[in-house]
């Protein structure tokens, strides 16, 4: 008999968790924080010690989606696959805002990897749909500035007008123009913002 040994010394872990026998194992790695699965390893065991922190014996099943990872269950029985968005953009169902995805696992309810299509957009369980009230305020309140703008103008241009006039300056043309102008004013105060997108608004003089 040799006093040599060209093999590599097993080792193998009793049902207590111990190594009964000391020596090499093979062992699969799980972060320490997020317990993916981190690769196979050989761990050399003493006699009556356990694998260090974090390897198991079971091998973990192999994802068969680019979009799954496998990783160590929290209570450390066994392997799982789950849902890998990283490196995704997902969407804030409330806030509609973006945030790149860093972690493992299946999003939260409050994330989606659906876009939203506009800032109208409303989340409501299941997809993005249009929030026709907050579409309805908006062409409202575009309305009103609208409305607002071209009063402005439109006075300004009376004012203009009635200054020529009053310094007898004021041309036969600019004396129909002024009440042009006023008449504008008038149908530009019948409209009704609350009426938006549907808005005949109307012809400005000249």
């Amino acid at each position: 008999m040799s006093k040599y040994n060209l093999d590599i010394q097993n080792g193998k872990i009793g049902s207590n968790g111990l190594a009964d026998v000391a020596g090499w194992i093979k062992c699969y790695l799980a972060h320490p924080i997020t317990n993916e699965y981190m690769g196979a390893t050989m761990e050399n065991v003493m006699f009556d010690v356990s694998l260090s922190a974090g390897a198991y014996l079971d091998e973990p099943p192999l994802p068969k989606k680019e979009t799954q990872a496998v990783r160590r269950t929290k209570d450390g029985v066994a392997w799982e696959i789950v849902d890998d968005y990283r490196d995704s953009v997902a969407y804030d169902t409330q806030t509609k805002q973006s945030i790149m995805i860093d972690f493992i696992g299946s999003l939260p309810e409050t994330l989606t990897l659906l876009k939203p299509t506009s800032e109208f957009d409303k989340w409501n369980g299941k997809k993005w749909v249009a929030d026709e009230q907050a579409i309805k305020k908006a062409q409202i309140n575009l309305a009103i500035k609208q409305k607002e703008e071209l009063s402005g103008v439109a006075e300004a241009r009376i004012v203009q007008l009635e200054r020529k006039i009053r310094l007898e300056l004021a041309t036969d043309e600019d004396k129909v123009l002024l009440t042009e102008w006023e008449i504008y004013t008038v149908k530009l105060g019948d409209v009704n913002p609350e009426l938006a997108p549907d808005i005949e608004w109307p012809q400005r003089p000249e």
